[in-house]
């Protein structure tokens, strides 16, 4: 705005001087009208007022001939000054309208500011959780080379043999790696949840003890938690680490110095200004939520450092430990909800997660499913996928599996093979990512071709961000990359005992 940059820029003026608007005001006023004319307007008015005085209330007889002159020159020097008062009210009413124009446009100016800054904040952590989530499903596709020949190849090995040990930790190492990368997709808030309805002091409470071995020695950890909370929809393994994460970064907060790390639970009417200061306020309505508070008497945080504690793998230490905050927000994105912080440098930080509230008491998670592992009944295994790491160790495990396994490097090439040899597929493994003819469309023509096809998805991204494209199209499973046998021999057993 030309308002912005042009006008203020002299540092004489009063609008640079970091005055009030009401002083900048009166300063405007001392310059058109400055302060000796008004005392000079007062000292006439009062004379004026006293020669009144002495005519009317005292019954002084004016001595024209000498009197006369002074009397009308005091009183047409009273008019003026009268007049004078007015043009000056007069002033003052209009530099108090232009004071609180400048006010109106000053404030708007400043939102527009912070908007802008918030969008730019946002539009960062969406780009980056864009780049997370695709690394991910990269490296993703990577580990199912390493972690699926090593699973190969670990029964191949001669008991006894030394390179146990070795293979065993390859795949432990794939397991990590694989581990990162359900953090990456996480921030990207692309994580797969297994939500419940909980109780979100009783999720503090599971964990209490694995948190207090977490801490400093010279921490201490003080809890507020409310009972009857409303429930909040969640995973608790996911919120779990939630907690964890940021008591651990309180922790680290206070150093080597002791101090008071404080977890509250509670329940909070949010309208739109308290949601405005929070992270992804743009996605959520107004009402109640269930807030978890965890806060520190550490170093605090300065605004350089509060601006970058999300990106992934940003860290004030010497060395970071994977994703943390990074990991916080983008869980607390998949699960609708919101992150507020506030910190100054020497006054420590407050974390604030507000999760909406549901309706009703909170109710323990069903019992999961336990899927038994019948031994393999043979049949024929089409794999669609255009990674050659991965169509050859998925060649390996359908075999080692009890399976006969066809094979394309595309989605072009998988449909003639399965118009080839329709009679004989039992069930299809399809990657959801490739060039040309991406695996939804793949999906949709072979349903045309046949209705009751059985198709299986493969993606490094996580189960509930694929299948809810699927929601009633006919699709008999998934499986997440990178996989073992006993995951592949797990999910077909599944889907074939079902179709």
């Amino acid at each position: 705005m030309v308002f912005e940059k042009d006008c203020f820029k002299s540092p004489s003026h009063p609008y640079a001087k970091g005055l009030t608007a009401m002083e900048r005001a009166y300063e405007d006023i001392d310059s058109v009208v400055p302060k000796i004319t008004l005392i000079i307007i007062q000292v006439i008015i009062t004379l004026a007022i006293f020669q009144f005085l002495r005519l009317v209330l005292f019954n002084e007889k004016v001595n024209w001939e000498a009197g006369v002159t002074p009397f009308a020159i005091t009183l047409v020097a009273a008019i003026a000054a009268f007049l004078l008062l007015c043009k000056y009210q007069k002033l003052v009413k209009e530099f108090s309208l232009q004071k609180e124009k400048l006010e109106k446009v000053v404030r708007a100016e400043e939102n527009r500011r912070k908007l802008e800054v918030k969008m730019l904040e946002t539009q960062k952590l969406e780009s980056l959780g864009v780049l997370a989530g695709g690394i991910a499903h990269d490296f993703n596709n990577l580990l199912m080379g390493i972690l699926g020949n090593a699973d190969l190849a670990l029964p191949l090995i001669t008991p006894g043999s030394r390179a146990i040990q070795n293979v065993e930790e390859i795949i432990r190492a794939s397991q990590r790696a694989a581990d990162l990368c359900r953090q990456m997709l996480a921030y990207s808030g692309k994580g797969r949840f297994v939500v419940a309805r909980y109780d979100l002091s009783e999720i503090v409470r599971e964990i209490a003890k694995m948190l207090e071995v977490s801490v400093s020695k010279k921490a201490s950890l003080r809890y507020t938690l409310a009972t009857e909370l409303p429930a909040v929809l969640a995973d608790a393994t996911e919120m779990s680490q939630v907690i964890m994460n940021l008591i651990t970064n309180a922790s680290e907060s206070l150093g080597d110095e002791r101090g008071v790390i404080s977890v509250s639970t509670g329940v909070i009417d949010c309208d739109r200004a308290i949601l405005s200061e929070s992270y992804f306020d743009d996605k959520l309505s107004e009402g109640r939520y269930v807030y978890l508070e965890v806060s520190d008497n550490g170093c605090g945080m300065d605004k350089e450092t509060l601006s970058r504690i999300f990106d992934p793998f940003y860290t004030t230490k010497f060395m970071g430990r994977g994703l943390g905050l990074a990991a916080v927000l983008g869980i607390i994105q998949g699960h609708h909800g919101a992150i507020k912080v506030q910190s100054e440098p020497g006054q420590g930080t407050r974390f604030t997660i507000l999760l909406p509230a549901l309706d009703g008491e909170p109710k323990e998670p069903p019992p999961k499913t336990a899927w038994s592992v019948p031994a393999s009944r043979g049949g024929t295994i089409l794999l669609v996928d255009d990674d050659p790491v991965v169509r050859e160790v998925g060649t390996q495990m359908v075999d080692g599996l009890g399976f006969r396994c066809l094979t394309a490097a595309n989605g072009q090439e998988g449909l003639e093979v399965f118009r080839k040899h329709k009679a004989e597929i039992d069930c299809i493994i399809l990657d959801l990512t490739m060039p040309e003819m991406g695996g939804e469309e793949v999906f949709k023509e072979l349903r045309r071709l046949h209705g009751d096809v059985c198709v299986v998805l493969s993606s490094g991204y996580n189960e509930e961000d694929v299948t809810q494209r699927f929601i009633g199209q006919g699709l008999a499973g998934f499986v997440q990359k990178p996989y073992t046998s006993a995951k592949l021999r797990i999910t077909l057993n599944r889907v074939l005992a079902t179709n």
